[in-house]
């Protein structure tokens, strides 16, 4: 009989502990990233030896400055040809196939040469953000503790997706999108048991972050005013305007990958001609070299006026979607950010200036930009909702965002069937859930679903008349498993065809001596799920429903036929009702 599931169990308590550790891992590698990063910014752009986090500069090269992101490039071409082809890309499509198609196991070596590959990528000036580089790394570090450890693969998964949380919450300030970024993009479910230790891992590393980097919003800006009704309108039309040219950028990006991958010479070399583009537009637009945190705060705070919004969206967009295109390694939210709030701010002082009695601020259509892009591009809704709350701390901006990124995730999931994030991956064959509902299983119980009507043989019968009875045309005959029970029609075991059509046996014998091995049972409050299970680790394909206070006592027997019966209502309740709007119809 199985075992009764459970919410949580004790191993929980050793995942939660290692999860923590993780949160704290995470933190300190953040700070080691941010700090290296900025060494080689200092070292590319100001010939200084200097840790500083700082924006890189044309003054002092000049024109140089073009072969900076080209040297970069050739760097992590190198480190990913003879160190890990793991390293390229921005990491979480690699982290989803190494979760549904190797039981997150990412390569140990990955945890040191991604953060180092990312930091010389974005530290030469590649248009990228510190936070796919660390979600990727803290995901490596959680796999590679989950490999040392005796662990299962589903409490490694959750090992990998508390160290990416971690990542992200220690760059950003954000336990609480990290988390949800977990959830929508690299658990594919929402259970306590994997929840927890996420949530965790993000406070531990949140907590170390106010410790080691302050308690300031990543992004300042000045506090907003709460959105009329009128206004409330426009951010959700600027979210369906921003969630159509997120569907642009995604194809953009793999159009520029597709691109890279028809050049006639080794891909090694593809991140150093990217670093042509990054260098040529970084010099003629500096703003767009580097992570551009500085960008973003500048877009959402107004600084920026319409002509440089939409200089620096099209330039940033055309940067990164070159160097990512040519697969370096550096991530997709920051970018992805400032060329949705650049673009958001265009449409915000446009409304603003032509019906400024709608109401619209400038500031707050950027910040609905920022988050509605990366909601269309990613489909990752609640994400892009709190995540712009929590790096802004404007309250009054929560309404706003889950208009406007409702609206992006309803555009980009009727026009656009794969995501940034997915579309890779995807083309490998690799299948990406998409929606997370409720086991349908687990709602029903096999007392509910079971054949009532059980046809059982006694432990006295002969095997020849069993045999008889196959071959008289009874249609009772054809079940391919049958209980057997004695006199007091107590379960004793369970026979099946193969076994009583055995030519070793003896037809003389009796059924009882025909018995093997104990049956395969399940009670009638067990759920269709647990049944399942306990099918597939028995290798049965009838189970006996017996009464929960007397296993002997039989109720029913579930075939698998009987669990995808269980299906119909599921489907019935999806299926469309034939009638008209005003009629009565018939369903």
């Amino acid at each position: 009989m199985p075992r009764r599931t459970r919410m949580l169990n004790a191993r929980v308590l050793r995942i939660v502990l290692l999860a923590i550790v993780l949160g704290v891992a995470a933190s300190v590698i953040a700070k080691v990233l941010v700090a290296l990063i900025g060494l080689i910014t200092n070292l590319a752009f100001y010939g200084r030896w200097s840790t500083t986090f700082v924006n890189p500069t044309t003054l002092h090269l000049g024109a140089w400055v073009i072969a900076v992101p080209i040297v970069g490039g050739l760097i992590v071409g190198v480190m990913a040809r003879w160190g890990s082809t793991a390293i390229r890309g921005h990491g979480i499509p690699e982290a989803m196939e190494q979760i549904l198609l190797n039981e997150s196991r990412v390569p140990p070596r990955v945890t040191w040469l991604k953060p180092v590959s990312s930091a010389i990528a974005i530290g030469t000036g590649g248009p990228f953000g510190a936070e796919g580089p660390i979600i990727a790394t803290g995901g490596a570090l959680g796999s590679l503790l989950g490999q040392l450890l005796h662990v299962t693969a589903d409490e490694r998964k959750t090992l990998l997706a508390a160290g990416a949380a971690a990542g992200m919450a220690a760059i950003f300030s954000a336990p609480v999108s990290a988390v949800l970024l977990a959830v929508e993009l690299l658990l594919f479910e929402r259970r306590a048991r994997s929840l927890i230790p996420v949530a965790l891992a993000t406070v531990t590393a949140t907590g170390m972050r106010y410790m080691l980097m302050g308690t300031a919003p990543v992004f300042p800006m000045p506090d907003v005013a709460l959105a009329t009704l009128p206004a409330l309108g426009m951010y959700t039309v600027f979210g369906i305007l921003v969630g159509l040219v997120s569907i642009g950028v995604t194809h953009a990006t793999y159009a520029v990958e597709d691109t890279f991958e028809k050049l006639p010479v080794h891909w090694m070399w593809w991140p150093a001609i990217g670093g042509v583009a990054v260098g040529v537009i970084g010099y003629l637009m500096p703003s767009t070299l580097g992570v551009g945190y500085d960008n973003i705060t500048a877009i959402i705070s107004g600084h920026l006026g319409l002509g440089a919004l939409a200089l620096l969206c099209v330039a940033k967009f055309t940067s990164w979607v070159v160097a990512l295109g040519s697969g370096t390694s550096g991530g997709t939210l920051a970018p992805l950010f400032t060329i949705g709030g650049a673009l958001g701010g265009v449409l915000g002082i446009a409304v603003a200036s032509w019906w400024p009695v709608l109401g619209v601020d400038p500031r707050l259509a950027a910040l609905v930009g920022m988050a509605a892009m990366f909601a269309g591009s990613s489909r990752a809704l609640m994400t892009s909702v709190v995540f712009a709350f929590e790096t802004t701390q404007q309250v009054h901006g929560f309404l706003p965002l889950l208009a406007g990124c409702a609206a992006a995730y309803l555009v980009s999931g009727l026009l656009m069937k794969r995501t940034i994030m997915t579309e890779k991956i995807e083309r490998r064959g690799v299948r990406v859930p998409s929606e997370y509902s409720d086991d349908y299983l687990d709602r029903f119980t096999t007392g509910e679903v079971c054949t009532r009507e059980v046809v059982t043989l006694r432990v006295d019968q002969r095997l020849a008349d069993v045999l008889q009875w196959f071959v008289s045309g009874d249609t009772r005959a054809h079940h391919e498993g049958f209980p057997v029970v004695d006199a007091q029609d107590h379960l004793v075991g369970v026979l099946t065809r193969r076994d009583l059509l055995a030519p070793k046996h003896d037809p003389e014998q009796r059924l009882a001596r025909l018995i093997c091995r104990p049956p395969a049972v399940v009670n009638k409050n067990h759920s269709l799920r647990e049944a399942a299970d306990h099918m597939v680790d028995c290798d049965a394909s009838l189970l006996v429903v017996v009464e929960a206070g007397d296993p002997r006592r039989i109720v029913g027997v579930i075939s698998r036929i009987d669990l995808l019966k269980a299906h119909s209502r599921r489907l019935y309740e999806a299926r469309v009702p034939r009638r008209h709007l005003f009629g009565t119809g018939r369903e």
